[in-house]
């Protein structure tokens, strides 16, 4: 998944004759430092460890994966938690999110004129808000009896209340609690506490904020799709550049090696990855062409920039001169932003962007759909593989991780660096402050874990519009070859119309074929793919 960066560069090959798929698809994601084994041991054993910078050496053990006890404890409930980009929500109508185990509710309120995240149940009988409707004075009306809220919360309606008996809209039980909530980066995002206290908190606390998206010179096309694991794996996935070439085979390729080096069909070679600076605030990695961040909880981009040193502020003249040069010439910048959403265990949501001051011009001429078809295809590549993975870690334990696998070179620092991150800081797993038993979902039929329509499409206003709009096409195909069969039927047999019969058999014929063509274009492309890695 980590892949998905380079989904769109096939198209860039229109953008500069220098610029070519190969070396877009050479760009490979940061990773982390320098995390050598605990522990000496006179023969091989299972560690989970990262190697040092060099190669694997004899030298001073360094600390292994420490829990939160020993440091300063990261607060899961204490951070702005992305919800949905605001060119995938709908104006018209209210939207069903979770995020940390939180059911809330997203939609607009006109006459504030900003998004409101709700919590999603009615206070009368805890019917789901999000099934309920805009009514016509912008009020949020429960459909289960029509009870209306404000964007602040406040009871507005009960219409089963008598006129002349007391106003008992207003009393505070009759009101629903409201998360604070803000839009930074064309992304909704909302604090996971509805306690007052937290009404302003944007005056003390804001979101991150990532230069690339600021700049007005980046394209900044968004996609989101809901993921059948867990947020700890979707995030380390995406820490995982090694992996590409291999669970993305056919449809991605990373960076060629030298034909000497190569080992295998696939091309996987040795990264070198490497963390500069760890703790609370997450981490800052360098990796061969840039910088990669972790910016938790949700957070991971790397970016074509030169790495500085976090110790000093500043790059070396020795690290700018050994540095190469980005891969995709120079003054062009690229990034590539994964904002990883905890939704409940073994599930959460992805929202993706790849910002660039180059070939502009693409996003607005080509349908974000269009991009979307191969970004899913590259997660769908995956997505199996590591819904089964999450279930094995599960049943060694989460705690065991670094016991249970076994990561021996530097193109696993990332992941290990995630890992140490997280029990150092942040308990070792997402808090879900008791909402779950812990167990993962079971595991349904292939179709249905990677079914796309549901995960994606519906949650996409670009995919759902050129879903309706491709099906209404094949409906007027079908139509189209019956009409001209009937047509065909009605004209009477003459030696002049032969032709004319001829060519309306040809088009009936055509437009049938056709039909069938784009039924099978949808169902691949909007509702399933499989992704076999033995034939490719």
């Amino acid at each position: 998944m980590e892949a998905l960066r380079a989904s769109f560069s096939p198209s860039l090959h229109h953008l500069h004759p220098q610029t070519t798929r190969h070396q877009i698809t050479q760009l490979t994601l940061p990773s982390f430092p320098s995390l050598r084994p605990t522990r000496p041991a006179p023969k091989p054993s299972r560690l989970c460890t990262a190697l040092s910078s060099s190669a694997i050496e004899t030298s001073p053990p360094a600390p292994e994966l420490e829990t939160s006890r020993d440091a300063e404890k990261f607060d899961w409930y204490a951070q702005w938690y992305p919800v949905m980009p605001v060119c995938d929500l709908d104006k018209r109508r209210p939207h069903a999110k979770r995020v940390l185990g939180i059911d809330v509710v997203v939609w607009w309120d006109r006459n504030e004129a900003a998004w409101k995240v709700m919590d999603d149940r009615c206070s009368h009988r805890l019917a789901p808000l999000s099934e309920g409707r805009i009514d016509q004075w912008g009020r949020l009306q429960c459909v289960y009896h029509g009870w209306c809220f404000d964007g602040s919360g406040d009871c507005k309606l009960i219409p089963q209340a008598p006129r002349d008996g007391p106003p008992v809209h207003t009393f505070k039980q009759a009101c629903v609690a409201v998360y604070p909530s803000t839009v930074q980066h064309d992304i909704v995002w909302f604090w996971p506490n509805s306690d007052p206290q937290y009404k302003d908190i944007i005056t003390k606390k804001k979101p991150p904020s990532i230069k690339e998206l600021e700049d007005p010179s980046f394209t900044k096309a968004m996609g989101n799709r809901d993921i059948p694991y867990g947020y700890e794996v979707l995030i380390e996935n995406l820490m995982d550049p090694a992996h590409v070439p291999y669970a993305h085979h056919g449809i991605m390729g990373g960076q060629t090696p030298r034909k000497r080096e190569k080992v295998d069909r696939e091309g996987g070679r040795p990264l070198e990855l490497s963390i500069k600076k760890l703790d609370i605030n997450g981490f800052v990695a360098k990796q061969e062409w840039g910088t990669s961040r972790f910016l938790p909880p949700c957070i991971f981009y790397a970016n074509s920039d030169p790495f500085i040193d976090p110790g000093n502020g500043s790059a070396s003249s020795a690290e700018m001169q050994k540095a190469p040069s980005s891969p995709l010439g120079p003054n062009r910048k690229l990034a590539l932003i994964f904002i990883c959403i905890p939704v409940s265990p073994g599930k959460s949501r992805l929202i993706w962007v790849f910002p660039r001051n180059f070939g502009v011009w693409m996003d607005r001429v080509v349908p974000r759909w269009i991009f979307h078809i191969g970004q899913n295809l590259i997660l769908d590549s995956d997505l199996y593989l590591l819904h089964v993975e999450e279930h094995k870690i599960m049943e060694v334990g989460s705690s065991n991780w670094q016991k249970a696998c076994f990561v021996p070179t530097k193109s696993d620092a990332l992941v290990v660096g995630f890992r140490k991150w997280l029990n150092k800081y942040a308990g070792g797993q997402v808090d879900w402050r008791g909402k779950f038993s812990g167990a993962l979902p079971p595991t349904p039929p292939r179709e249905r874990l990677m079914d796309r329509y549901w995960s994606h499409v519906v949650n996409c206003s670009s995919c759902n519009t050129a879903y309706k709009g491709l099906n209404a096409l094949e409906v007027a195909l079908q139509i189209a070859s019956v009409a001209l069969l009937g047509i065909l039927a009605a004209t009477k047999q003459s030696a002049a119309s032969a032709i004319r019969r001829n060519t309306v058999l040809v088009m009936a014929v055509l437009c049938f074929a056709a039909s069938r063509w784009l039924a099978h274009f949808i169902y691949k492309k909007f509702r399933y793919h499989d992704y076999d890695h033995a034939f490719r």
